[in-house]
């Protein structure tokens, strides 16, 4: 990668081709991540539990929006479960559209933030608000206003409580990350 600063990914400028690479990788991580997790539950008895516990698809789009940028992440964000959907058709039909709006809304969040000074997990616990908000209007507006009846409202909160283990994994996880990242002085 083409970083113009030393030890800090804050204001470096990415080129459009190292984004557009992020972007494919992230892609990729997210379609892998909860394959291989739905195989390790299912080979445990638990179906898609490890999936829904630890939201993979989440990690990669977060990572590649605070390292690549918010285009890179919002692309990542926008194609990684439409993909995922056309080679395992999962997210669910029903939940795919929320999902694209989620984690393009991480991908986008995520990337806005890359130049702030604050803490890497004070960025992180922003763009989970974000996303899951952005999520959450989302349905109601669907569901509410739109009548679409093939989603609850109660999927809100079933997420956000099934998925609390997921989202503190990526508190330790993603600042470790980028930590990492910054002392292998990419340039």
């Amino acid at each position: 990668m083409v970083f113009t600063e030393r030890k800090s990914l804050g204001a470096a400028q990415v080129s459009i081709g190292i984004q557009a690479l992020a972007a494919a990788v992230s892609v990729v991580a997210a379609v892998a991540l909860p394959q291989i997790l739905h195989v390790v539950g299912a080979g445990f008895g638990l179906g898609s539990t490890l999936g829904e516990m630890l939201l993979p698809m989440h990690l990669p789009i977060i990572l590649v929006g605070l390292l690549a940028g918010p285009w890179a992440g919002a692309a990542a964000g926008f194609l990684a479960p439409l993909v995922s959907f056309g080679l395992t058709a999962m997210p669910g039909r029903a939940m795919l559209p929320f999902i694209v709006i989620e984690l393009c809304a991480y991908g986008l969040v995520a990337g806005l933030l890359r130049t702030s000074s604050m803490p890497n997990l004070g960025k992180v616990v922003i763009v989970q608000i974000s996303g899951r908000a952005i999520r959450a209007a989302a349905i109601l507006l669907a569901v509410m206003v739109l009548g679409v009846s093939s989603v609850s409202v109660s999927v809100i909160w079933t997420s956000i409580s099934v998925g609390v283990f997921g989202l503190a994994l990526q508190w330790v996880l993603i600042p470790a990350i980028l930590r990492w990242v910054v002392k292998q002085d990419v340039r």
